[in-house]
């Protein structure tokens, strides 16, 4: 199972150094395949992960010690915490991209500061060794479990690298795209190398939920995106029905 979760590790990797190959998703309006990605991620976190949680948290509050019983009880606010902290790192990359407005020439697209720059790449450096960690340490054993996680978040990752792609331009390209690509290998590397309990587990993936639903409703909500519902519904809706059938 080691060496699957490896191998789908660097596939994940390989989604940005090669996402931006594909350049019919790029543009205004929206495509529609980042559309339904984004809504098949999002279904993987409201019909898997959040349900899955909430029945494991309540079994494990009862016989679990009392320093993670607080959060494993309360999974959404873990969930809500990973949601806050990725709004605020994108409301940081927004701002700085406002900031370099009035040096735009001949119509550039502007882009964010060298330190906010590395500020948003490792922030989601880290977001992709968590999701690589969970490759290995996952709330629902087996093959299938893996497989529909390993799938939901490349999924996730295209829209993720759009969405990045579009902050910092040439700068992702050259180098940014590389360090994350790395950061989800080593999420899986650390997750071979360590143990960790239930609790803990749950406790990652419930941030990793919030984080999930934030950075896929960030860029399907911007007017300028011209974003299509039915897209993002149907790619909600298909991948659904993928879980319940599984």
């Amino acid at each position: 199972m080691t060496v699957l979760a490896g191998t789908l590790a660097v596939a994940l990797a390989g989604i940005h150094v090669f996402a931006g190959r594909l350049r019919g998703l790029s543009g205004v309006p929206r495509s529609v395949w980042l559309s339904m990605a984004g809504g098949a991620s999002v279904a993987y976190v409201f019909v898997h992960i959040l349900p899955e949680l909430h029945y494991r948290g309540a079994v494990l509050q009862r016989v679990g010690n009392r320093a993670f019983g607080f959060l494993e009880h309360h999974v959404y606010l873990v969930a809500l915490l990973g949601f806050t902290f990725f709004y605020g790192v994108e409301q940081f990359a927004r701002q700085s991209r406002e900031s370099d407005e009035h040096s735009e020439v001949g119509g550039a697209k502007t882009k964010t500061s060298t330190g906010v720059f590395w500020i948003h790449i490792g922030s989601f450096t880290a977001y992709n060794a968590l999701i690589g960690y969970l490759l290995v340490h996952r709330e629902r054993p087996g093959v299938e479990s893996l497989l529909l996680f390993a799938t939901a978040m490349a999924l996730h990752f295209v829209v993720n690298d759009f969405g990045l792609r579009d902050h910092h331009h040439e700068a992702y390209d050259r180098l940014g795209r590389w360090i994350l690509a790395v950061g989800v290998v080593a999420g899986w590397a650390l997750g071979s190398a360590t143990v960790v309990g239930e609790l803990a587990v749950n406790t990652l993936f419930a941030f990793l939920a919030g984080s999930i639903v934030l950075n896929v409703i960030k860029e399907e909500l911007p007017e300028d995106r011209d974003s299509r519902v039915w897209s993002f519904a149907l790619g909600a809706g298909a991948y659904t029905a993928v879980l319940l059938a599984g």
